[in-house]
């Protein structure tokens, strides 16, 4: 597995991950509506090269295919982390997750914090995050229930 900064042409590759992995990763924690308002975000992403490019953003590949890609910001915020449908339970999101943390702790941050699906809420408890409370998330006045959660360093 080959990890790198992301590039601009990554991005129509991130948004059909992104996704992709929603609609068959996490259908078996939301509905389907709520599936297709998470889910439509994904065409949102190609106009966003810029998010993509102010956060430090990781991309994770095998023979050129992205496998998943994660990205937080200086302030030790994880925004997003995904990892594509066909390689979940390789320790992708582990590899990618340990380098934004370690990230993090070289900018000096105390902490991490995430908002986390029902579906990942597990694997960040199991990197020692604590779920802090639970959150409803509206998208297209639809509420989805996540975690926000925070790792101290």
């Amino acid at each position: 597995m080959e990890i790198r900064k992301y590039r601009p042409e990554d991005l129509p590759e991130i948004a059909r991950l992104f996704e992709e992995t929603i609609r068959q990763v996490n259908a078996g924690d939301y509905t389907k509506e709520q599936i297709q308002a998470w889910a439509s975000r994904g065409r949102g992403l190609l106009g966003r090269n810029e998010f993509f490019e102010r956060l430090y953003t990781l991309v994770a590949l095998e023979n050129g295919q992205i496998t998943g890609y994660g990205n937080i910001d200086d302030a030790g915020y994880l925004d997003h982390l995904y990892v594509h449908k066909d390689w979940q339970g390789r320790g992708i999101a582990s590899a990618i997750c340990g380098r934004l943390e370690e990230y993090a702790g070289k900018l000096g941050r105390e902490r991490i914090t995430v908002y986390a699906s029902v579906t990942a809420r597990p694997f960040f408890e199991k990197r020692g995050y604590t779920a802090v409370e639970e959150h409803q998330a509206v998208l297209d006045g639809i509420s989805l229930t996540n975690y926000f959660m925070e790792k101290k360093l």
